[in-house]
């Protein structure tokens, strides 16, 4: 498909010279058409994709409007049709410094003065304008790829079921989303926390919006602010260059901070200002500066009573509250156990061949219904992956999930055996959960690490 250089050439004013050496410069490449009145410009600007540039005149216009009132018009055009607008050259009989910034500060995408040497600065006209449609295209290229992907990594992020559990949660979710302020996510391990933050961040917009994730639990005080604000070159020993934290680059989008009850009050104290005032500075900086982020915060430890012993500041929880959701235990929606199941199996399948074509049986869904599920969705994903790998046959049973061999074992034995079998599955449960690091699943049995460390050794 050729594109055209779009000329308006109003009555009065001769553009022949430029017409030619346009002509001359283009090689073929791409034609070059004059219209004399805004109403024709715009209803050539109906089909941009046909377009390479429109060539407006400075201080003529349409004969009737200025030029740069002409190339704010364009771009308003465009926003209305939702199109990418088209490059806008503006040119002029002389031209200054002054002149050409209040073109590109109208939108213009470059500056043209004509008179003499004018073949020659055409043809680097049509360079320039050649390197940005290589570009574009590159961009739209990259887009494309893009929106496949996030289509075919969609299904990871979906929230699976129809009990009425879940239908409260997604009518909260459709409910916040487009309202830009905090919100809370409650719910114990495992519910799927940062899967309803990923789900308020896309239903509030654009999903190509950043979207940045933030382990709270996971750094000490010092590296917690380093992450989050950024550091200045210099600002300590190590820190060779400038470095942007996650506020800055979640500016525009959403800021998620998981675990965030594991801060110390101090700490919560500069997250209270950046959320009350969106405004920070980088560690061993001065200057402010400004974030447009939403911020989502998810704990699965009781807020309420670490604010009664002082451990949480209760103006940081008004502030993120705007809305606590909840995400519901596995417990409570035993309905959504079967379609999880199922949709833990074809995406396991998805990821790893090897493995398509396996069924649930009916008694693998009856067992799992029956099971409590303390590690809850999380629990269930390792589950039936497990299971998966374990059969041998494609159709999945009890004795693949193997949970019904440990409900025997808990049936027998003394009350010593019985408590050290239940401490055994907790920790291992928790090695699982936390994918073998340590100190996570101490934290998520609410053991110090080194607490932790003994009952690993004691059991496994």
């Amino acid at each position: 498909m050729q594109r055209t250089v779009l000329i308006l050439e109003p009555a009065g004013i001769d553009l022949s010279d430029l017409r030619d050496a346009l002509s001359d410069a283009a090689e073929g490449r791409c034609g070059v058409t004059c219209v004399s009145s805004e109403a024709e410009m715009t209803r050539r600007l109906g089909d941009a994709d046909r377009l390479f540039a429109v060539i407006v005149h400075s201080e003529r216009g349409d004969g009737k409007t200025d030029g740069l009132t002409m190339v704010r018009r364009i771009h308003a055009l465009s926003r209305q049709r939702h199109t990418t607008p088209s490059p806008v050259v503006v040119v002029a009989e002389h031209g200054d410094v002054a002149s050409a910034a209040a073109a590109i500060a109208a939108g213009a995408t470059d500056f043209l003065v004509l008179g003499g040497q004018l073949t020659q600065r055409v043809t680097t006209l049509m360079g320039k304008l050649h390197g940005l449609f290589d570009m574009l295209e590159r961009t739209a290229s990259l887009d494309r790829a893009n929106a496949s992907l996030r289509e075919a990594v969609e299904p990871q992020f979906r929230i699976v079921g129809r009990s009425p559990a879940v239908k409260k949660l997604i009518d909260t979710i459709t409910r916040v989303a487009t309202v830009p302020r905090p919100v809370l996510i409650v719910g114990e391990r495992g519910t799927g926390k940062e899967l309803v933050a990923r789900a308020i961040h896309d239903a509030g917009g654009d999903p190509t919006r950043p979207i940045v994730v933030v382990n709270c639990a996971a750094f000490s005080d010092a590296l917690l602010e380093s992450e989050l604000f950024g550091h200045e070159r210099g600002a300590f020993t190590g820190a060779d260059e400038m470095r942007r934290g996650k506020f800055e680059q979640a500016n525009g989008g959403t800021l998620f901070l998981d675990e965030i009850g594991h801060m110390s009050t101090s700490f919560q104290q500069k997250i209270l200002r950046v959320v009350e005032y969106g405004t920070f500075h980088r560690v061993g900086g001065h200057t402010d500066l400004t974030t447009r982020c939403r911020v989502i915060a998810a704990t699965n430890v009781d807020l309420k009573a670490k604010i009664k012993r002082g451990e949480f500041l209760s103006d940081l929880y008004d502030r993120l509250s705007f809305e606590v959701v909840e995400a519901p235990p596995l417990r409570r929606r035993k309905a959504d156990v079967a379609p999880l199941a199922q949709h833990f199996l074809e995406q396991f399948a998805r990821e790893i061949p090897t493995f398509a074509g396996k069924v649930l049986s009916d008694a693998a869904i009856d067992m799992l219904r029956k099971y409590d599920f303390p590690g809850n969705v999380r629990e269930l994903k390792n589950i039936i992956e497990r299971a998966a790998y374990r059969d041998t046959t494609n159709e999945i049973t009890p004795e693949d999930i193997g949970m019904l061999a440990a409900e025997r074992v808990m049936a027998k034995g003394t009350f010593t055996e019985k408590v050290d079998e239940f401490s055994r599955r907790l920790i291992q449960d928790a090695m699982t959960q936390s994918g073998g690091n340590q100190a996570e699943a101490a934290r998520s049995l609410g053991l110090t690490y080194h607490q932790f460390r003994h009952y690993l050794k004691k059991y496994t």
